[in-house]
């Protein structure tokens, strides 16, 4: 068997995840030889760009997807929440691994969401937390932040923020989990399409490069994002709007939450369907039916022409 490369952005938790993949594949294939090539993407060199100038336009994955095309790499490995529902023609997302734990956290000084004095400031950098945040706590100030995770902790221990919001996976695989303050409810946080889980994306007709990678494929997580996906996408995935969904799976049903939100956070609607796990897709578009049903498409159209 050729040697494998594997394609992953050079940060820190990207490098983890890459690693953590590559062991798992050698586990399953004792055999293999695969090395990991670092890329850096656009999102990597505008990091201290607010993201949402970005909405939908892959800016941590478009890189990783042109080596993909090149034949510079055989398979790349992102967080599934950057990767766009569209998906340049010669690729495809093959695989997903078994979702961590999919909820945003707290990490601040201490003090829990309903505990910060009024006034405090909380730093993010997705519109999506910061619209559900502004939902329960309008009395806190939210900063716009970016960076790793390291530069974003920082700013908790250097008193620039008094807190901030991140996804529950990243500080796992990053082994600070004890930094956590609280785990987010997802009635009120609903997380990002993907969350907690790693993408496998490869060139279509690869036969060699889908079998490894379906090795890893954790059936409940690819029924729940397939219909996260299907729903984001419906909805117009590439937009700025903050969409969010999660999908868990229970006795060969499948529960899907959703949620929309203008730009401002005036407005959140929330709704949830459910389906036949063997048809997740399905599940998705219709949840995206009964949202645009309840005026979702008015948020999203808004939040577009901002």
């Amino acid at each position: 068997m050729r040697e494998i490369r594997i394609g992953t952005r050079g940060s820190k938790l990207a490098i983890i995840q890459a690693e953590w993949f590559l062991t798992k594949l050698k586990e399953t294939f004792p055999e293999l030889k695969a090395i990991l090539v670092k890329i850096t993407t656009r999102g990597d060199r505008h990091s201290t760009d607010s993201l949402d100038k970005f909405a939908g336009e892959g800016i941590f994955v478009k890189e990783l997807e042109k080596a993909l095309l090149d034949g510079k790499i055989d398979l790349a490995v992102h967080s599934l929440k950057d990767l766009p529902t569209e998906i340049p023609e010669g690729l495809r997302l093959a695989a997903a691994t078994a979702r961590l734990d999919p909820r945003d956290v707290l990490i601040s000084k201490a003090r829990k969401l309903a505990e910060l004095a009024p006034g405090s400031k909380i730093g993010t950098g997705s519109r999506r937390r910061a619209v559900q945040l502004r939902a329960i706590r309008p009395d806190l100030r939210i900063f716009d932040i970016r960076g790793n995770i390291d530069t974003r902790l920082r700013k908790v221990s250097d008193g620039e923020v008094d807190g901030i919001i991140a996804a529950a996976a990243a500080m796992i695989r990053l082994g600070w989990a004890d930094r956590i303050t609280e785990y987010l409810s997802t009635e009120h946080f609903t997380p990002a399409v993907g969350q907690g889980a790693l993408g496998i994306e490869i060139r279509s007709g690869d036969t060699e490069i889908t079998a490894l990678v379906s090795a890893l494929n954790d059936k409940s997580t690819w029924q729940c994002i397939v219909a996260e996906r299907a729903f984001l996408q419906a909805l117009g995935g590439g937009c700025r709007a903050p969409i969010a969904a999660l999908g868990t799976v229970s006795g060969g049903v499948l529960k899907l939450s959703g949620m929309v939100a203008s730009a401002d956070g005036h407005h959140i609607q929330r709704a949830s369907e459910g389906g036949d796990v063997l048809v997740p897709e399905q599940t998705g578009k219709r949840l995206a039916k009964k949202m645009a049903d309840m005026g979702a498409l008015r948020h999203i159209i808004k939040s577009t022409s901002m």
